[in-house]
């Protein structure tokens, strides 16, 4: 198996791969990678979704040169001209003549900003297979091929890895962790060194990872779906979200909203539509207006993101 390593020239914005052999994933380690994965890809998945906040600075900057304009057009006399503009021989006005400011602007727009390196959605595979691959390689051992029985019967791994995971700890786990995958995530601006490094990214992708791992097995229930039920993947990982959050269980039942007997109704959803219903509305709010998957995909925001997500892939069919 080959890993791609993404790197960036700055200068040129041109992006290199390295090719070289990639570790290999044992068969007893293989559900576990994929759960590392799918918690991987979430969290690339939020990143990627963000709003990009260049666009507010430019605003800004359109802002302040409108004011300068403003300030400097007050007129003194009858040869007093709008700045930005010229005149011609019998003094009437040629037009706007492009000013740094326009210029300025351009260059801030990301569709032209040569270092605006971003995730495509159909680099997406590639990227997260290659980051997912080089990380879980550096796990422990114990975290690679240990499922719920092992960890709820060693009190020594609990100790070990206590939850919830911060940046410090993974300079713990993953003392040989490959430089190269920092790298990488700087490079499509998954990663801000000047805000966040990659142990600060890593910390709740592996908590979330362990977690999985320390969930009991959901009892059998006919309700399993085969797909996500927002975004209806049906190659990925699913997890049963409860469509009245357990955090307001007694509240639920007590101010009269629902019957004890409801408070078990689940919805099988992947684990970037898992957070992102717990993004989209509180447990207060979910438990009062969106206890179904019906009233959840009625809401247009969370159509649309199911629409795009629904196009992002990691692995083949």
């Amino acid at each position: 198996m080959l890993a791609v390593t993404y790197t960036n020239n700055k200068k040129t914005s041109t992006k290199y791969l390295k090719i070289r052999m990639a570790p290999m994933i044992s068969e007893k380690e293989h559900r576990n990678y994929e759960l590392f994965q799918d918690c991987l890809a979430t969290a690339l998945i939020e990143k990627i979704s963000e709003p990009e906040t260049k666009p507010k600075r430019r605003t800004k900057i359109k802002a302040k040169a409108k004011k300068r304009t403003t300030t400097a057009s007050v007129s003194f006399g009858d040869d007093a001209q709008t700045p930005g503009t010229e005149k011609d021989e019998k003094g009437e006005g040629n037009g706007p003549v492009p000013t740094d400011t326009a210029a300025q602007s351009q260059t801030t727009n990301p569709e032209v900003d040569e270092d605006n390196v971003t995730i495509q959605s159909n680099d997406l595979a590639d990227f997260t297979e290659y980051i997912a691959t080089e990380t879980f390689a550096s796990l422990p051992p114990e975290l690679k091929a240990c499922d719920y029985h092992d960890y709820i019967a060693s009190p020594l791994l609990q100790a070990q890895f206590p939850l919830p995971l911060t940046g410090a700890d993974i300079n713990t786990l993953l003392p040989s962790l490959d430089p190269s995958i920092s790298d990488s995530l700087c490079t499509y601006n998954v990663l801000d060194p000047s805000k966040q490094g990659i142990e600060e990214f890593l910390a709740p992708v592996l908590t979330a990872f362990i977690q999985a791992l320390a969930t009991p097995p959901p009892p059998p229930s006919s309700t399993r779906a085969n797909a996500c039920e927002i975004c209806e993947r049906d190659w990925i990982n699913l997890s049963y979200h409860h469509l009245i959050p357990r955090f307001v269980h007694a509240k639920a039942v007590k101010r009269g909203w629902h019957r004890e007997a409801d408070l078990q109704n689940v919805a099988w959803l992947c684990g970037a539509c898992h957070r992102f219903v717990h993004r989209f509305a509180g447990h207060e709010e979910l438990a009062r207006k969106y206890y179904t998957v019906e009233r959840l995909v009625g809401q247009e925001e969370v159509r649309r993101w199911a629409e795009w997500v629904g196009r992002l892939r990691w692995k083949g069919r």
